[in-house]
């Protein structure tokens, strides 16, 4: 699965297009394709997570704060806290944990 494959299906796509690009014993990366207005639900990370939007901007929200990522935004993602994506426009960002 390449970024360009995920582009191609978020027309279509009825909420977040998330597909592994790579990965091994010690990390993952992971592309996440949102149309505007998509979210990626409420979720938890347990291991070390960096957000990396690549194009568009997305509002990254937690229960006491909200961050809003635009172009080329490079977010560390803390560990255990609950946390949403909330697409402001068209979006594609990379997700590497470990």
């Amino acid at each position: 699965m390449t970024i360009e494959q995920v582009r191609e299906q978020m027309p279509l796509a009825t909420g977040p297009v998330v597909k592994i690009l790579k990965q091994s014993d010690s990390y993952k990366m992971m592309v996440i394709g949102l149309k505007k207005g998509a979210v990626l639900k409420e979720h938890k990370t347990v291991v070390p997570a960096r957000l990396i939007v690549t194009e568009g901007n997305v509002l990254y929200n937690e229960h006491e704060r909200s961050v809003n990522l635009k172009r080329d935004a490079d977010f560390e993602i803390p560990i255990n806290v609950l946390h949403s994506l909330l697409a402001l426009e068209d979006s594609i960002c990379l997700l590497i944990q470990g």
